[in-house]
């Protein structure tokens, strides 16, 4: 699925009806854990640069995906599309394993007021590494690439021929690595 980026920093499907949905959830969501933030921001273990964000939010396997930054934590979380089939119900504080572009995930099965179910796999907690709210979504979407974009994850090709002892002597090292940046 293609995907575009809006003025909100979401990033959606291609398909309009898609978009505005995930637009809509990252929305609810950013509302709800803005207040929850209200009653953390004193604590200890939050990051106070740090704001509450939703980022990359997507359809996929029948549930909405995305990645919530706030100022405790990184979390990449599962949703039910509301007037949709639910997913297989689960008690709160159990794993769910989802199965994502990537490989298998293991997700912590949760319940927000006013939401809903939202399955959360931590990514960052607590998130003291950003300096700066522009950088945490750009970690989001680098993360949210690597779940459902599986090439990411793929290391680079070996190169094509090893290089031996003799080869270095003779200058074929140099060659060959002039041939790799090429």
């Amino acid at each position: 699925m293609r995907s575009k980026r809006s003025s909100s920093g979401y990033v959606m499907n291609a398909n309009p009806a898609d978009s505005d949905l995930a637009l809509a959830i990252g929305q609810r969501l950013e509302a709800r854990y803005r207040h929850i933030h209200a009653a953390m921001a004193d604590l200890s273990i939050c990051n106070s640069v740090l704001s509450v964000a939703a980022t990359g939010f997507r359809a996929f396997g029948g549930r909405e995906f995305g990645i919530v930054t706030t100022p405790w934590s990184m979390n990449l979380v599962a949703l039910d599309f509301p007037d949709a089939p639910q997913a297989a119900p689960a008690a709160v504080g159990t794993t769910a394993r989802i199965n994502l572009p990537a490989g298998e995930v293991d997700f912590i099965a949760g319940e927000l007021d006013t939401i809903g179910r939202v399955d959360s796999c931590s990514l960052l907690s607590p998130v003291f590494e950003f300096a700066t709210m522009e950088a945490a979504p750009e970690t989001a979407e680098g993360a949210i690439r690597a779940f459902f974009d599986p090439s990411a994850l793929e290391p680079p090709p070996a190169p094509a021929a090893p290089l031996n002892r003799r080869d270095l002597l003779y200058g074929k090292f140099r060659k060959h690595e002039e041939a790799m940046t090429e």
